[in-house]
Formats: structure tokens, C-alpha cells, sequence
């Protein structure tokens, strides 16, 4: 869509929403952005329907993607545009089937995760009969801390597999061994979390050699795909990955919006095959059209707006070309520090390239912002993340600082 047509569409749903300023709203908790600080009379909000949005303040508490379409009435606007933003993320770049997918945009890749290990949690429960007791969540240790934090909110054990120090890959002797521990220690029910790329090496787990030891060795299990970081740039790199919902072992996915697409803070996304959603509907949320389904309950509606704006603007081919470009730096980049001796992991497909600590000086670590591994320890790696704002030029002097500092 042209800068218009996105702009238009917004103000569009706006005006479907009831509006603080106009409508005799007495039930609402909430009201538009503090006058004295966000004038909403400014003359250049006409043509930013973001920060109108933001402004305008609605909520987007709920689950909006239901066939139902349980929605707050007078936000049913901008919701509307957060539900169809839904389906592009879950029926185009995860390959689902029409409308056989729910979910929302959450405060980030941390809430997402949660969220789905808070569902696989009830589901057992509720299903299966299962305590806390039975039920684990499977990660490898280069998995975001937010298993570990939903571990220990939803009184969880976790079952943390070790990886190949070279390859980032879940050392499959490991994972066998685990999982068959757990289930002579009376597990019965496991929550498995496979990594669409890491946060410090943007490894991909071989979710295939995982899933097939998993359904032949009859353990019964739901797995939750975190792509926090890769959701946005390994579907357009990798677009033939066993990464969507044509995989049938897949039952949810975690992306971000706020890192390769360029969003605000505070839009991670959770997608969810239909018929989960249930197991985390809070029946005493009664005030609540639809009741609630989500751990943050109310949302800002103007991230949701932000991020169909951005994915309109540009569309499959603008994301892809994007997306494409970041990935390309990065394996030139890997390939440059290579030629000179230096080892780092890179995976294809990717925009992260991580480097061994021994190559790394602290100037250069300190000049270039970069990210250890173990931050008040010893670090082990370094890792590079190539945004939109890192130049080829940058890329340059880095490896070229590098050479140097090498002698």
C-alpha cells in the first residue's frame, strides 16, 4: 500500500472506535494521552496516524482473531487492523491455513513465550489430568532466559539440553538421555521450546531431528517455536524451513516486531494454532467483552497499528529484499573475519555473526557496542547483530580494526 492508503486506513479505524474526545464514554477506566503533554490539536498529526493513534489510546485487551470476533466495541477499529496484521504474520509468512490461527500482540518475545508455556501448562492439566509435578519445558541452554522465568512463574521443572560448542546444535545423546530421565522421575507431559534463532548466535535448532525422535519414542509433547529474533528475517531468507505450520508438530510461534521490522518496543507477537487460546481464558475478567486470554491483559493498541503500518508500507517483497539485505552483510561479514583466521558462528539465512573471545579486544568490544555471552564472567563469544543502521562501511573498519589489532 502507497503512505496514503496506510495513512487513511488507520484514521479509517479510528474513527470506527469510539473516541474520548467526542463520545460520552462514563464506563471506560482510561482516556486519551494527557493534554498538557501530547497536544492532540498539533497540525502535523494529520499526517501521523501512528502518534494520532497513540494519542487516541486504545486498548486492545482480549483475543480479537476469534471466529466471533469477541471485541471491546469501542476499539473495534484499530483491533480490526491488529487481527488482520495477525493473519498476514500467520497465514503468509508462517504458511497457515485461513483463519486457523489465533493470537495478540504481546509486550514482547519474553510475554509470548510465557503465554504459550502458561497454555501448554493447562492444557495438560486440563486434558491429560496432569499436576506440576508431570509437566516440564524442554529448552537448550542457548535459549532465551524467558524459559527459565516461565519455569519458575508457572512452577515448572525444566529439562535445559546442552548444544555442540561449534555447531550450536542440541547434542542429540543429550536430549535422549534427559527426556527419558524425566520420565523415570515421574514426567509424564513436556512443553518443548525449539529456537527459530538464538539471541547470542541466531542458531536454528534441527527442529526435524528433535520432533522425530520425539513421536517415535511416544512422548507426549506441545512445541512452542521461540523466533523472538528470527521471526521476521528467517521466513523471508529461509523460506522453504520446516519453520511454519504446514509442520504439523508446530503449535505456536513467538516473533518480534520490534527488532528487524522496525516497530516500537513492546511488540512481540504470539500466534497459536485454534482451539489453544481456551486453556488460558480467565473467566473472572467479566467486565471484559470476550473476557481475556493473555498475560498482559490490557495492550496498547497503537504498537499493534504500528506494526500493520509497516508491514503494509513495504509488503512481502519490500520485507523480503529487506530482510535479504541484512543476511547477505552478515555472511560477507562471516566470511571476511574467516579469511582472517578468526573463528565465528554464523547461520545461514541469518543477520547475527558471533565471534570467540580470544579475538576480540576490550577497545574493540567497547567501540563497537558489541554483546558478550557472560557479562560479569568470563566471555566466551562476541556477537555482532547487523541491523538497518549498520553500514557496509562500518562492517569495513570493523574487520579491518580487527586485522589490526591481530598484529
Amino acid at each position: 500500500m502507497t503512505n496514503k492508503a496506510v495513512r487513511d486506513r488507520v484514521f479509517a479505524a479510528l474513527k470506527i472506535n469510539a473516541s474520548y474526545f467526542s463520545s460520552p464514554i462514563l464506563g471506560v477506566p482510561a482516556t486519551y494521552l494527557d493534554e498538557e503533554v501530547f497536544y492532540s490539536d498539533a497540525p502535523f498529526l494529520k499526517h501521523a496516524p501512528f502518534i494520532t493513534t497513540l494519542i487516541a489510546n486504545p486498548n486492545h485487551i482480549g483475543v480479537h482473531s476469534f471466529d466471533d470476533h469477541q471485541m471491546e466495541d469501542i476499539f473495534a477499529g484499530t483491533q480490526e487492523l491488529e487481527t488482520e496484521m495477525l493473519r498476514m504474520v500467520a497465514e503468509n509468512m508462517f504458511k497457515g491455513e485461513e483463519k486457523q490461527q489465533d493470537g495478540y500482540v504481546a509486550t514482547g518475545g519474553t510475554e509470548a513465550n510465557i503465554q504459550a508455556q502458561w497454555i501448554y501448562r493447562n492444557y495438560f492439566i486440563k486434558e491429560k489430568g496432569a499436576t506440576n509435578d508431570e509437566v516440564a519445558i524442554v529448552y537448550s541452554e542457548d535459549s532465551h532466559y524467558s524459559m527459565p522465568k516461565g519455569a519458575n512463574l508457572l512452577n515448572l521443572r525444566s529439562v535445559i539440553l546442552k548444544v555442540d560448542d561449534n555447531t550450536r546444535q542440541i547434542i542429540q545423546e543429550d536430549f535422549e538421555n534427559k527426556i527419558e530421565e524425566a520420565k523415570k522421575d515421574g514426567v509424564k507431559y513436556f512443553i518443548v521450546i525449539m529456537n527459530m534463532a538464538t539471541t547470542m548466535f541466531g542458531s536454528v535448532d534441527d527442529i526435524e531431528r528433535i520432533t522425530a525422535w520425539l513421536n517415535e519414542s511416544n512422548t507426549e509433547y506441545k512445541l512452542h517455536v521461540d523466533g523472538a529474533f528470527g521471526g521476521y528475517i528467517y521466513p523471508f531468507t529461509m523460506p522453504d524451513s520446516p519453520y511454519s505450520f504446514k509442520n504439523p508438530n508446530i503449535s505456536s510461534i513467538t516473533i518480534d516486531a520490534h527488532k528487524m521490522l522496525q516497530a516500537p518496543y513492546g511488540t512481540g507477537i504470539f500466534i497459536c494454532r485454534k482451539g489453544l487460546m481456551q486453556y488460558t481464558k480467565t473467566e473472572e475478567a467479566k467486565y471484559v467483552q470476550g473476557l481475556d486470554f493473555t498475560l498482559s491483559g490490557s495492550r496498547s493498541g497503537a504498537n499493534a497499528v504500528a506494526v500493520w503500518m509497516i508491514m503494509m508500507a513495504h509488503g512481502p517483497n519490500g520485507l523480503s529484499v529487506r530482510m535479504e539485505n541484512m543476511a547477505d552483510k552478515a555472511l560477507t561479514l562471516s566470511e571476511d573475519l574467516q579469511d582472517l583466521g578468526i573463528e565465528v558462528f554464523y547461520e545461514k539465512g541469518m543477520n547475527i555473526v558471533t565471534i570467540r573471545d580470544k579475538y576480540i579486544t576490550p577497545v574493540i568490544a567497547k567501540k563497537y557496542r558489541l554483546v558478550s555471552d557472560h557479562y560479569g564472567e568470563k566471555s566466551n563469544w562476541w556477537k555482532v547483530v547487523v541491523m538497518k543502521h549498520v553500514t557496509q562501511g562500518t562492517l569495513d573498519q570493523f574487520v579491518e580494526d580487527l586485522r589490526l589489532s591481530l598484529g
